[in-house]
């Protein structure tokens, strides 16, 4: 039972609540700890001794206040409710009380229904449209969420000042600093990828969140230094449907955050926290799949894609900048993607390229390996709202037969200027791919999957919230351009 229970992600069919309070009286669980997402990407947490567990909760589920989540309720209906999934349970292989932890599905207490905010749901909706839809049965997805560890951080905001300050053990600008002593091997800017230790500072650090990652069920392919200098890092997991492997990345989140902690550093996945270097993105693989056979494998087409995947890719590439308010969601997303630089910002695809925003890997021939890989996309990003747009988009796609065109199998970054500028590119700023988001949604909308409540929701928030309150401030940039006017 207790392996059963641990490695929920691989195979989810394996728990009811009779074992899941069976299992905590048989492993001393002493506390449960209830977790759903929030609108934008957070998670979030209450909990309870393990004796007030019973079957019951699973049913009847465990309140909450709604008005204090972002996105969710007002104030004057801010009752909701939370029904555990069984499937879900895992007990945190980090915190020093042995706790269990339950994954949520909302709902509300009124009518009994799911809660049209909640994005699990927003996710497993996107399945069942896929089923019904008769183009595939599953869709497979691969996120590489990359991050960075640093040993400092700090920052301040207030209406007159505005700082921040990272560092690293390990960073190239600590080359020359009196570390008493300082050992060197501090790998370069944009040469982080990938040598070995003792460049690789962070080589023991990564095995043992591994280590960590593995017994709460999280099965990993590879870890690896990332392409900065300062920390960056990259932990690939196998591949799982789309909401499985949204469960799987907050967990994923989660536990590099706190494993970080606990060896007294500080993980974020923000997309650009560090100037002049790389930043982090969350590349997404995805495929289709329906009755065992991977739709997206044609042994004479391009890159050995079939015409379902040329389709897909058009539906990805057509929708693209309304997809990177879900799939690029926060102001320092666009640090990241700037034109000119090495950030997939063109909108287009090809085998084997880092340079367009969708790349065909071709590392096997197998059937079974092809795929996408959708590369704007950050770890910023709520996974249950962007696989399904994602997923909604490339059904657009093929549904519409949309052709992508052809591929571009160049260094789209040193294009001359005149055959560049005929590339379509995501937008520059979230506000541009919010208004994106307004003119272009139809696709969402199919199967109700997504609202037009989630929809207005999602853009006011992120205008007034993060567009405008970075807007109105002063940048310390400004200061260095133009304190001199």
């Amino acid at each position: 039972m207790k392996e059963q229970i641990r490695n929920h992600i691989s195979d989810r069919a394996i728990a009811n609540p009779s074992q899941v309070i069976e299992f905590c009286r048989a492993q001393e669980v002493q506390m449960v700890d209830f977790r759903f997402t929030d609108l934008f990407g957070t998670w979030q947490h209450f909990s309870a001794p393990v004796g007030e567990l019973d079957e019951s909760m699973f049913v009847e589920g465990v309140g909450f206040d709604g008005s204090s989540i972002r996105g969710f309720q007002h104030i004057n209906e801010s009752d909701m409710i939370l029904l555990p999934d069984a499937a879900t349970a895992i007990v945190d292989p980090l915190l020093r009380v042995k706790t269990l932890l339950l994954t949520c599905d909302i709902y509300d207490p009124v009518t009994r229904e799911r809660y049209t905010r909640d994005p699990r749901y927003i996710g497993q909706k996107a399945e069942r449209y896929l089923g019904a839809s008769g183009i595939a049965t599953t869709s497979y997805w691969g996120p590489e969420a990359e991050f960075f560890v640093f040993d400092d951080v700090r920052y301040d905001l207030s209406q007159h000042a505005a700082s921040y300050s990272v560092d690293s053990v390990e960073a190239i600008w600590n080359s020359g600093r009196d570390e008493k002593p300082n050992l060197g091997h501090k790998p370069r800017h944009k040469e982080g990828y990938f040598p070995v230790p003792p460049a690789d500072s962070l080589q023991d650090f990564r095995s043992g969140l591994v280590l960590k990652l593995q017994e709460a069920g999280i099965d990993v392919e590879v870890h690896h230094h990332e392409v900065a200098s300062a920390g960056q890092c990259e932990i690939d997991m196998r591949f799982s449907t789309l909401t499985q492997m949204s469960d799987t990345l907050m967990l994923y989140k989660y536990l590099v955050k706190m494993y970080a902690r606990e060896h007294f550093k500080a993980a974020t996945f923000m997309p650009k926290p560090i100037f002049g270097d790389n930043g982090s993105g969350m590349h997404c693989h995805q495929s289709l799949w329906k009755d065992g056979t991977n739709l997206f494998f044609d042994l004479n087409g391009y890159a050995q894609l079939s015409e379902t995947a040329r389709w897909y890719i058009g539906g990805l590439l057509a929708h693209s900048d309304a997809l990177m308010a879900f799939c690029a969601p926060t102001t320092n997303s666009y640090r990241r993607l700037v034109p000119g630089y090495e950030a997939p910002v063109n909108l287009v695809y090809s085998m084997r390229n880092r340079s367009a925003a969708v790349r065909i890997p071709v590392y096997s021939t197998s059937p079974r390996s092809k795929r996408v890989e959708y590369r704007p996309p950050d770890a910023g990003a709520n996974p249950y709202i962007a696989f399904a747009a994602m997923l909604m988009a490339g059904l657009d796609g093929i549904r519409r037969k949309l052709d992508p065109g052809s591929p571009m199998d160049v260094d789209l970054y040193e294009l001359p200027e005149a055959e560049a500028s005929k590339i379509r590119q995501v937008p520059g700023s979230l506000d541009a791919a919010l208004a994106a988001l307004e003119a272009d949604h139809a696709f969402l909308l199919e199967g109700d999957v997504f609202t037009k409540d989630l929809l207005e929701t999602w853009v006011e928030y992120k205008r007034k919230k993060e567009v405008d309150f970075v807007r109105m401030r002063p940048h310390p940039a400004e200061f260095f351009l133009y304190f001199d006017t």
